[in-house]
């Protein structure tokens, strides 16, 4: 089990949408908050609700696209609440542009935000969580990343989600000596103000701001036979539960269950399928004489 009453935790990109959902419910549950975002306003509107509720939060920049930012995230946030044992990976940015129209500038911006900023977070934070033995880290994958064959026009962002739940499950490896877990949230559908705010805060390095164009899904198609989105405030809850219970995915519509039967049970068992009818057909392929070198 992994507490959160009496724990210091950090939420990136906790400012609005899934974040602010996160770092209201860590409050509630008795964590201290530090609430980490690029647009230091929206940080600094959720810290002080937080503490209006009775709750401890602060607000801190944060750019999970620089070391340097995140370095001084993590200090500030250390400096206010003590040691971090709870990392909750969440910024992020979408884009449903095709591929073969995005800039390099809307690529390197969509994965180095959704994949690196939580690698560079992670990284940030090991070393202290590895010390003290204990620890959780949550990162915000998505259900593209999970099922990425389902939603069209969604390339760089599917790639750097399904690159955040094989980090995570890696990682969990490398960490079960330390006591500390891993968990992927993939979100299926939550309402959030990515639709409306992506790109206004894009940094320079990657082109600036710009006006990004209506994201085109709607949530009317057969991802969804139910409700299409939830608000953040009610998926909060769900993820600290999977958390408290060390569990290394936690998605929010049951109802998507049915992709993933499509999709895996299907396809991939097809595979083996496959491979099983060449191997009986053709016989094992021969062993390499020198292992994994190719001599």
């Amino acid at each position: 089990m992994t507490e959160i009453s009496g724990k210091a935790a950090v939420v990136t990109g906790g400012g609005s949408g899934i974040g602010m959902g996160l770092a209201k419910e860590l409050a509630r549950q008795g964590a201290a908050v530090a609430v980490a975002d690029i647009n230091l306003d929206n940080a600094e509107k959720i810290a002080g609700e937080i503490r209006a509720a009775g709750g401890q939060a602060v607000a801190v920049h944060c750019d999970v696209c620089e070391c340097g930012s995140i370095a001084r995230m993590k200090q500030q946030a250390v400096a206010a609440l003590g040691p971090i044992q709870l990392v909750f990976a969440n910024a992020g940015a979408t884009s449903f542009t095709p591929l073969a129209q995005m800039s390099d500038d809307d690529v390197d911006w969509i994965i180095q935000v959704n994949l690196m900023g939580v690698m560079y977070t992670t990284r940030a934070f090991l070393p202290d969580l590895m010390s003290a033995g204990e620890g959780h880290i949550c990162a915000t994958a998505s259900m593209a990343g999970l099922l990425p064959g389902w939603i069209p026009e969604h390339v760089p962002y599917s790639a750097a989600k399904a690159g955040i739940i094989g980090m995570m499950m890696n990682l969990a490896l490398e960490l079960k000596p330390f006591n500390i877990h891993t968990t992927s949230y993939c979100p299926g559908g939550v309402a959030s103000g990515m639709k409306t705010n992506n790109g206004s805060y894009r940094p320079d390095r990657f082109g600036g701001p710009v006006a990004v164009a209506e994201v085109q899904f709607t949530g009317n198609s057969n991802v969804h036979s139910g409700p299409a989105f939830y608000r953040p405030e009610a998926v909060a809850p769900m993820v600290l539960e999977a958390v408290r219970n060390n569990r290394a995915f936690v998605f929010d519509h049951a109802e998507q269950r049915r992709l993933f039967r499509e999709t895996y049970a299907g396809v991939v068992e097809a595979c083996y399928d496959a491979a099983d009818a060449w191997e009986r057909a053709h016989g094992l392929p021969p062993a390499n004489p020198t292992g994994a070198a190719l001599a």
